[in-house]
């Protein structure tokens, strides 16, 4: 039996983060359990990769505390971070490695068994689709392929917890496509926290929505329960601003539905004039 079977792999007790008087964080608690994906959704500046940060343990929090599958990441950082794959905004790589350079410098670095290690990297090579990428200078990939690097070094010790901070920021809709193909099938083994400020990546992803806005959290649920008339977009623009969404503007005038198509403001009406032609004519 794993020794490790905390009732929540991912939990923030509390967690606020200030900066003098600007509060980045204040007083946000949650817990994840076990395979579950949980978007963390938000406008930009709300807080998010603030709170990315504190709950893997690179910043520490004003107050409160952060646990990965029940350790602490300030008192058992390196504990927690056996369990813990984390990809930030801004992935982890050296422009000079290649990307096969760059997962066995990470390997190394985790102390991971050799064996172990070289199954591994052939894994996440293929779960990301590096194949064709492996030799050439990270540095010189689209940001597509820089960002599948980050996510194959975050996987490569085959945490049970991945976090992951906007992954698909400037990726194509292809791209992001396959990043979502990914994702359901890493869903079968380990729990998810992905941030992001696109309503449709927490529709198509996420089990569960955490929505912070100006470093508070304002809604914790599911998916279902948050959209109305099956939109995320119109609960998403209250809870951050306090407004409902503008109606949408009337069509313009004169485009009744009874001038034909390409009809002009100056053509005139079907049959107006001695010029009109007859019915059937010609």
């Amino acid at each position: 039996m794993d020794p490790v079977a905390p009732a929540a792999m991912i939990e923030a007790v509390g967690l606020s983060k200030y900066y003098g008087p600007f509060v980045a964080v204040h007083d946000i608690s949650f817990s994840v359990p076990q395979g579950q994906i949980v978007a963390f959704l938000g406008p930009n500046g709300a807080g998010k990769t603030t709170m990315m940060r504190m709950i893997t343990g690179y910043l520490a929090p004003s107050s409160g505390s952060a646990t990965i599958a029940g350790f602490d990441v300030r008192r058992e950082r390196i504990a927690a971070a056996r369990y813990l794959g984390y990809l930030p905004e801004n992935g982890p790589v050296y422009p000079d490695m290649t990307p096969l350079d760059l997962l066995k410098f990470m390997g190394e670095a985790r102390e991971m068994p050799q064996p172990f290690r070289r199954q591994r990297i052939d894994e996440v090579i293929e779960l990301c689709g590096l194949e064709l990428v492996t030799e050439k200078p990270t540095g010189k990939l689209s940001k597509g392929y820089r960002q599948r690097v980050g996510l194959a070094q975050a996987l490569l010790h085959d945490p049970a917890v991945l976090i992951m901070d906007e992954p698909t920021a400037g990726l194509d809709p292809n791209q992001i496509r396959q990043f979502r193909e990914n994702i359901q099938r890493l869903r079968r083994t380990k729990t998810l926290l992905i941030s992001t400020h696109i309503l449709h990546e927490a529709e198509a992803v996420a089990d569960r929505v955490l929505l912070v806005n100006s470093g508070r959290l304002v809604f914790d649920g599911t998916v279902d329960d948050l959209q109305e008339d099956g939109s995320l977009e119109q609960p998403f623009y209250r809870l951050t601003t306090g407004e409902e969404l503008p109606p949408e503007p009337p069509p313009a005038s004169g485009a009744g539905p009874e001038a034909p198509p390409g009809a002009g403001a100056d053509d005139p009406p079907p049959g107006a004039g001695p010029e009109a032609a007859a019915p059937g004519a010609g």
